[in-house]
């Protein structure tokens, strides 16, 4: 990747002169990513990967206004920047409209971004980028018009309503290349814009930043329905978060709830209120930005957004930058498959998965009954495992981690494992599991089955519920447990319920009991008690034995 100028000097120059002073003495200047201004708090150098915070630089009135009157006016959406440069200056303003607050971020033009991406920019499709701020979305953006005007001279036409992408002043900036740019007075214009740039000047490609309202999603659909190839980034970090997003799902193609009748319900395996998508998706292509020289890349957004709303999660393709600058695919896009009566006839492009899944489960039902039936065994030996070389940190030479789901919600443990960056996969087969994952209820209920399914310890972790971050959290633990070798199964919900049962015993004096728990997990719940000076006790039969905390006081 290069670098083109990208204007410190002129940054360093709108700031107060001990700020400026400070960050030039800094060595890691080009590392730079904002400079925070807050009156009446100390200043702040905010890096790639540290804050310097100067307690002895308080920002003062005259500060804020010194930096203001370099600047010059600010636009309704409280941004400003600086003549060809990409730097951006944001305000935070009282209830009187006064500048309290600066965030002064540097913006750099760099060339080579995109090289991970580059055969989707170039495929001509409409691509709309997801991700967290900061993550490098607008500077993809910024290099994917400049290649599609100069490289694949195609008529590009770029709508930047804050001037991130093309600059502030009216000669665009460089790394636009020969990319035409048309700024937008106000925010809630940008909308008109759109439609404007494709009137008016005929381009084949538009590229919009930031969109973020319904008006600016209908626009964007009635660009992509004129064949004209979009590049968009909008609010949200992955292709769900925008499903459940009412103003923006029309982006890729709208959610509606469809009431069938009771015949097609029945075909189906389903409810009669089932959710369906509304239109086709008015980009082809999403890619969620996971990191600097990471993302991952939904080819086909109608089937994927199909296969959610039916309950199978997506796989998406994942790419990453290497140490040395290769592009390497470290996960192909995989076709997941739909078990619904009646879907044969409706997606016929996905019958033949599904039948090939109805095939594996059959192969792996005959393996399981032919199984011989374990011996009973102490309920604890099941919890043991043994550590099986994953080093958890992501690198190329760990190898993958196998989780089977035991009640868990598939699909919020698929997105864990892709938002964590885990080197894990789901399996359906348990015997070739490294771990489980296992809901509280279920294992409860039926402790020994886990164990008479793989005939053999395996590292489980027990979740309270199927929220997302309680899977992401035990998706943590499984990754530290296999890293660490031997371990015990690990149930968070019930050493907290263990906690806040001794905290009463202790305010009230009255025992009180735990939920019924497997004995890995009275055992640690014992030691708890013991540790706050608490006798316990076991009672009841399995699989109903649990654990009793006592207000009697032990030496």
């Amino acid at each position: 990747m290069s670098l083109h100028t990208d204007g410190l000097t002129q940054f360093l120059e709108v700031l107060p002169a001990v700020v400026r002073e400070r960050l030039e003495r800094a060595e890691d200047l080009n590392s730079l990513v904002e400079v925070v201004l807050d009156y009446g708090r100390p200043a702040e150098a905010r890096y790639r990967d540290r804050v310097e915070r100067w307690s002895d630089v308080v920002v003062s009135e005259h500060d804020l206004a010194y930096v203001e009157k370099c600047i010059g006016v600010f636009g309704s959406d409280n941004r400003a920047g600086i003549e060809r440069t990409l730097h951006r200056i944001s305000a935070i303003r009282n209830r009187v409209g006064k500048i309290i607050g600066l965030t002064c971020r540097v913006g750099r033009a760099l060339e080579g971004t995109i090289d991970i991406i580059d055969d989707i920019v170039r495929s001509g499709q409409s691509i709309l980028l997801l991700g967290r701020p900061g993550v490098g979305k607008t500077t993809k953006l910024r290099e994917v018009a400049r290649v599609l005007a100069d490289e694949v001279e195609k008529r590009v036409v770029i709508v930047d309503t804050s001037n991130e992408i093309g600059g502030d002043g009216d000669v665009p900036h460089p790394g636009i290349g020969s990319a035409r740019r048309m700024q937008v007075r106000t925010a809630p214009e940008q909308h008109a814009v759109m439609i404007e740039a494709v009137e008016n000047h005929m381009p084949e490609v538009i590229v919009i930043d930031e969109i973020g309202t319904e008006q600016e999603a209908l626009a964007a659909r009635t660009i992509a329905e004129r064949g004209v190839q979009l590049v968009g980034t909008a609010h949200g970090q992955t292709l769900e978060n925008l499903m459940l997003n009412p103003t923006l799902a029309d982006l890729i193609g709208g959610i509606q709830a469809v009431t069938l009748s009771d015949a097609e319900a029945q075909r189906r395996g389903t409810q009669k209120t089932v959710l369906e998508r509304k239109a086709p998706p008015t980009f082809d292509v999403v890619i969620e930005l996971l990191d600097y020289d990471r993302l991952a890349v939904h080819h086909n957004v109608m089937k994927t957004v199909d296969m959610i709303l039916r309950g199978v999660p997506p796989r998406p393709e994942i790419r990453v930058r290497t140490g040395a600058g290769a592009v390497e695919v470290v996960q192909k896009e995989q076709t997941a498959e739909i078990d619904e009566p009646g879907f044969n006839q409706r997606f016929p492009a996905l019958a033949r998965t599904a039948d090939a899944r109805a095939q594996r489960r059959e192969r792996t039902d005959t393996r399981m009954q032919r199984r011989p039936e374990p011996a009973a065994e102490d309920g604890e030996r099941y919890a043991v495992i043994s550590g099986n070389g994953h080093d958890g940190n992501g690198n190329g030479n760990a190898q993958l981690i196998r989780i089977f789901p035991y009640g868990i919600a598939r699909t919020r443990l698929e997105r864990a494992i892709r938002e964590k960056r885990i080197p894990a996969y789901v399996t359906n087969d348990v015997n070739q599991a490294d771990a489980i994952m296992a809901i509280r209820s279920t294992f409860q209920s039926k402790p020994r089955k886990l164990r008479d399914l793989t005939g053999k310890p395996v590292n489980t972790v027990v979740v309270k519920s199927n929220t997302f971050s309680q899977i992401a959290e035990a998706l943590e633990q499984i990754v530290r447990q296999t890293r660490n070798g031997p371990v015990v199964v690990a149930d968070t919900a019930a050493m907290e319920e263990a906690q806040k049962a001794i905290d009463s015993v202790i305010q009230s004096g009255k025992p009180i009991e735990l939920a019924p728990a497997s004995a890995p997990v009275r055992k640690l719940q014992h030691q708890i008690a013991e540790a706050r000076r608490l006798a316990s006790e076991s009672i009841g039969e399995e699989p109903h034995r649990r654990i009793r905390i006592l207000p009697t006081r032990i030496a």
